[in-house]
């Protein structure tokens, strides 16, 4: 009886009311599912809230026809004699494409690339990712490096979802002329090549992601969806590669006319295209590492800056070359 009166007494409060052990449970569910569904609706508002920002820096930097120029960095690549810099003044060396830079948006991924960013740009946006820190250099094949892929593969599909055609380019590629002369009025997807085999329309060529043009329309847009949800049947793949897996398929699926951009024109350090005359960027693919890219695209502007030197007629009588071997180009 004495256990029995000591149960009722700790188990009622100053009010004599009783404690519920299933009432407190489920007035603890509750408060957790209302928390729960208070994050979801401010997460979802501040993805509109970051969508709307995007679509009218896009609305300002858009040519004519809707396309804007993309490209994105995180701290490294955006620091004082970085890629960042190297990639911008190849606009200003090149030859009447300075006035693209009115086209170009910067994706930050971090704070500090985007602080970088708006000191040396007008168009800027901060790509906000949790999960990932890519204030560090994330190296070939690493989790983070897959992460910062894929996540850039599902923001060019939100571009392509806002109306806007793009044509994103790495940081690591030099600009010399104007690529998207080269990209056919007719291509829903146009892509640059590790290794190009003459024929722009042969998927047996090695498609890199890093100049890549798209047109926004319900056949791209499905295409894209596609390939980006693509990555669960392809673990551990980053998207370049999953594109190769399925760009047969999915072409034939839902009618893209691919488009694969000839190295002569748009080329890396992968297959070098040797005619200044032509060349329009050059990408430094194949090379490993941010000082190595740094210490060649360095030469490589060099050499362009040296053949900038001459007039047309003086042009015609020499023999142009880059500086090789260097640590990734030969």
């Amino acid at each position: 009886m004495a256990a029995v009166c000591i149960i009722f007494y700790t188990t009622a409060n100053s009010k004599g009311e009783r404690w519920s052990p299933i009432s407190s449970w489920r007035d603890g569910a509750q408060m957790q599912s209302f928390k729960e569904i208070n994050e979801q609706q401010l997460a979802q508002t501040k993805e509109i809230k970051a969508r709307q920002e995007l679509s009218v820096l896009l609305r300002k930097a858009a040519m004519d026809d809707n396309t804007v120029i993309i490209t994105s960095l995180n701290e490294p690549f955006a620091r004082p004699g970085s890629l960042l810099d190297l990639f911008l003044e190849s606009f200003h060396v090149g030859e009447q494409i300075e006035h693209l830079l009115n086209h170009l948006v910067i994706v930050a991924m971090d704070p500090k690339a985007y602080q970088r960013c708006k000191e040396v740009h007008f168009y800027c946006y901060f790509l906000e990712t949790k999960g990932v820190n890519y204030t560090s250099e994330k190296f070939f094949m690493t989790k983070d490096y897959l992460e910062m892929m894929w996540g850039r593969n599902g923001f060019q599909l939100s571009i392509l979802e806002l109306g806007y055609n793009f044509l994103f380019t790495d940081v690591d590629i030099m600009w010399f002329r104007n690529p998207l002369r080269h990209i056919a009025i007719t291509s829903h997807i146009a892509i640059s090549s590790d290794f190009f085999i003459g024929d722009e329309d042969s998927l047996s060529n090695f498609p890199n992601g890093g100049l890549l043009y798209a047109r926004s329309c319900n056949t791209t847009i499905q295409f894209y969806r596609s390939w980006h949800n693509a990555r669960d049947d392809f673990p551990g793949m980053h998207e370049q590669n999953v594109f190769n897996q399925i760009k047969k398929n999915y072409t034939e699926k839902f009618g893209v006319k691919l488009q694969f951009l000839n190295t002569a024109y748009c080329g890396g350090f992968c297959q070098l295209s040797h005619d200044f005359d032509k060349i329009c960027t050059m990408h430094a693919n194949c090379c490993v590492g941010l000082g190595s890219k740094v210490n060649d695209l360095k030469n490589v502007l060099n050499s362009w800056k040296y053949y900038k030197s001459f007039s047309l007629e003086e042009r015609k009588g020499k023999k142009f070359q880059w500086k090789v071997p260097g640590i990734c180009i030969h």
